[in-house]
């Protein structure tokens, strides 16, 4: 990129200088994380396929080198081309997150993924952040335009899409799509009235989940009484205690070797116990950055999409992490949900790379006419 000077007008050159180049190389630095922890805690998984000790990293990297042109391709979109892909693509997702329930696979209760194209995806992973993106496009049209649908059409995709969340059924899913939704109506001008409403109808339902979906019961007594099935968790704290500040050295940990999920859902863990505590920080405050970074660069910004828009896919990049990383030190319910662009998933990994390439774009600084919303 020395090459690239201001006056470069290629669309390269015009997207290196407007581009917010601190946000992409945090992001950048967290795929590193990624890849080597994800080499750090799979040999003893493929060893017990049989698999080679890369298995797992040559499958990782395989999707995190589309993913990472994907969202560079996306980050060179102006905010409208942004929108308008957003739109096209839940109108992809939309309808195989509705017959996933019919049609998927269940594994360990659940039926979240289905079969497709000699893989398995997980359509609710790509929803969330295309969602998120036209949920801001209407509430902005609606406040721009009098008389435009837009908080009705909003309603009904966001009652449809619960809908057939809670029919895989995934609690912790929900819980975030809804958290990403009212965090842009509110932004968008809910009037404090119906704030309290709908505070108090968040806490109605979590009660609702408790008595009526089985895993979540269990989930939620296991975690306030610290009985039964706690092994996972219970191994994560031991690797944490072990890792201590400094960490026993990458490939030199033993948690990952008894945890079944220690490449996904608890490669915190891994970390925790191999690189130690003060590279455990380093990692925290990396998503931490990216989501203050982005929420400063909308001081200055007109456009009500894009303050929505952003807000939205930084609530989802940041609430997803503080997830994961709460539910491997047991400070919430175990909850199976990944760490962003760490933790191994092929439906998660394309997902956040979209959601952080229309991250990257809207977030660009914009000169004249031509690549205003």
């Amino acid at each position: 990129m020395a090459v690239l000077t201001r006056s470069d007008r290629s669309v390269i050159g015009r997207w290196w200088w407007t581009v917010d180049r601190w946000a992409l190389a945090a992001l950048v630095i967290i795929m590193g994380f990624g890849i080597l922890l994800i080499q750090a805690s799979t040999p003893a998984v493929a060893a017990k396929h049989g698999w080679s000790n890369l298995y797992f990293v040559e499958r990782h990297l395989a999707m995190l080198i589309p993913a990472m042109a994907i969202s560079f391709s996306i980050s060179l979109l102006p905010p409208k081309k942004i929108r308008i892909l957003a739109a096209a693509l839940l109108v992809c997702f939309l309808p195989l997150l509705i017959i996933t329930p019919f049609v998927g696979v269940e594994i360990k209760g659940a039926v979240r993924w289905i079969p497709m194209l000699g893989m398995s995806i997980q359509p609710s992973e790509f929803v969330k952040p295309l969602f998120a993106v036209t949920a801001a496009w209407l509430f902005a049209r609606q406040c721009e335009r009098r008389g435009f649908p837009g908080v009705s059409v909003n309603i009904a995709l966001y009652i449809l899409i619960v809908f057939f969340l809670l029919m895989q059924p995934d609690i912790g899913m929900t819980f975030l799509v809804s958290t990403i939704w009212f965090a842009q109506f509110f932004l968008a001008g809910l009037p404090v009235a119906f704030v309290g409403i709908c505070s108090m109808g968040g806490v109605a339902s979590l009660f609702i989940a408790y008595h009526v979906f089985p895993h979540f019961t269990a989930r939620m007594d296991k975690f306030l009484s610290h009985t039964g099935d706690t092994y996972q968790v219970d191994r994560a704290l031991d690797a944490f205690a072990n890792g201590g500040l400094l960490g026993t050295g990458p490939g030199a940990g033993t948690v990952k070797m008894s945890i079944p999920d220690a490449h996904a859902d608890f490669i915190f863990a891994v970390a925790g116990e191999e690189l130690g505590l003060l590279w455990c920080l380093l990692i925290i405050g990396l998503f931490a950055f990216i989501v203050i970074r982005g929420l400063m660069r909308l001081r200055e910004e007109n456009s009500l999409f894009v303050v929505l828009a952003v807000s939205g896919l930084l609530i989802e990049f940041g609430l997803q992490a503080v997830i994961n990383l709460a539910s491997t030190m047991r400070l919430m319910p175990a909850k199976g949900m990944t760490l962003p662009f760490i933790s191994y998933g092929g439906s998660s990994l394309l997902a956040l790379a979209i959601g952080m390439g229309m991250f990257l774009g809207l977030t660009r600084k914009r000169f004249g006419t031509s690549d205003t919303p």
